[in-house]
């Protein structure tokens, strides 16, 4: 997969949060997207994933030298934030079973194994929101990590995570990001030490 990014901006009313971002993505690269605390990370990965609109330019997908539309881009993406919810009422099997209804597990993966790297599988039948705010986030990076999509998008991954929780996260980075695009909003180092590539969204305001 090849995002590109040509002449973005994004405002909010009158106030631009950047603009005249030239960027490319490319598949089998790993991307920082850094800057303090408000700075427009997120709002940039939003853009990205196609659930927000540039305000100017325009953003393009290719995979494997065809176009991808916009309206079918979320098919070829996971991604996991704080703002992104899980649906509390269900059970982790159900939400694992409800996810892959819309994407397909990674090679050799199952509801059954993606509930073993989670290690929860005393908890599988427990509700979501009984869940603590470290086990949400497990589940949602392990959702990510584990949809067979060629792209990886993640905003602030280690959130509410433990330094075991840490750990894990770097354990899933080696296992399921090779050979795809992976692109992590951080202002956090931790975060984002593996990355060959970073962009700082401050260069563009």
């Amino acid at each position: 997969m090849k995002i590109i990014l040509e002449n973005i901006g994004r405002r909010f009313n009158r106030e631009w949060i950047f603009k005249e971002i030239n960027y490319t993505f490319e598949t089998g690269q790993s991307y920082a997207i850094l800057g303090a605390n408000g700075s427009g990370k997120s709002t940039l990965l939003q853009l990205i994933s196609g659930s927000l609109t540039p305000s100017t330019g325009a953003i393009s997908y290719n995979l494997n030298g065809k176009t991808i539309d916009i309206e079918t881009v979320f098919q070829h993406l996971s991604m996991a934030a704080p703002y992104l919810e899980l649906i509390e009422e269900f059970t982790l099997q159900e939400m694992i079973d409800f996810h892959f209804q819309f994407k397909s597990y990674r090679e050799g993966l199952n509801s059954l194994s993606v509930i073993e790297l989670l290690n929860l599988g005393n908890a599988s039948q427990k509700a979501l929101k009984y869940f603590s705010s470290g086990m949400k986030q497990r589940v949602k990076l392990a959702l990510a990590f584990c949809t067979n999509t060629p792209v990886l998008l993640l905003d602030e991954p280690t959130s509410n995570l433990d330094q075991q929780g840490i750990n894990w996260y770097f354990s899933l980075i080696e296992q399921f990001s090779i050979s795809r695009l992976v692109l992590i909003c951080s202002n956090q180092e931790h975060e984002y030490q593996f990355c060959k590539h970073y962009v700082d969204v401050t260069s563009y305001k």
